[in-house]
């Protein structure tokens, strides 16, 4: 995965509360072998029922279309634990999101892929989508994971928290298979002194 260390871009308001990921990327569009991640995002939302435009929905307004953060409400990405809800998301250079709460699945499939889930308390968050709204895509914000800090016009500097394992994983691109090969080291020793002192083990056969 790609790794995450600071991203600038414009930030789109999307407040609502429960988003879920078929409507981040409905069904209907990841049943082909080669899916359009970028023209799935916010499908229905996006489109009216002939195919054109809804030019309401946030990501269709000009100064929206090329935002790269999104900022929205409580429980982002409940329901299915469908991947192309965040795949969908990095087809449109979105790298970051920033909500009052994710739905757990949907938290770990961005963290797993290299797009940033921010948490904020109610109160900032609040704050923070106010100015969002106020800037109206005049001007980009900054979101540095390394000290967790996000910039921007008409206000001061707001402070995020993430876990350790989860900025680390971030820094470095590496999902759950990099995070275990960075023990590869530890793995190969605990394997060598096992063999040592249980060589019955080594040549057990499978027994299916």
């Amino acid at each position: 995965m790609q790794a995450f260390s600071k991203h600038t871009a414009i930030a789109a308001p999307l407040l609502k509360d429960d988003v879920n990921t078929d409507q981040i990327a409905p069904v209907l569009h990841s049943r082909g072998l080669k899916e359009d991640y970028k023209a799935m995002l916010f499908y229905r939302a996006r489109r009216r029922e002939d195919g054109s435009e809804e030019p309401d929905f946030v990501l269709n307004k000009p100064q929206f279309r090329n935002a790269g953060i999104l900022v929205t409400g409580n429980n982002f990405g409940a329901g299915s634990s469908r991947e192309t809800a965040v795949w969908s998301m990095l087809a449109n250079n979105i790298r970051v999101i920033i909500a009052k709460s994710f739905a757990d699945i949907y938290r770990e499939n961005c963290l797993q892929n290299g797009l940033l889930p921010i948490v904020l308390e109610p109160g900032v968050a609040d704050a923070f989508a106010a100015r969002v709204i106020a800037v109206d895509g005049a001007a980009p914000f900054t979101v540095d994971l390394v000290s967790q800090r996000i910039s921007g016009p008409r206000g001061a500097d707001v402070a995020f928290e993430i876990a350790a394992a989860d900025r680390t994983r971030l820094l470095e691109g590496l999902d759950d298979i990099g995070l275990t090969l960075k023990h590869m080291n530890e793995i190969v020793s605990w394997e060598q002194r096992a063999a040592a002192a249980q060589p019955w083990l080594q040549s057990a056969k499978d027994s299916r």
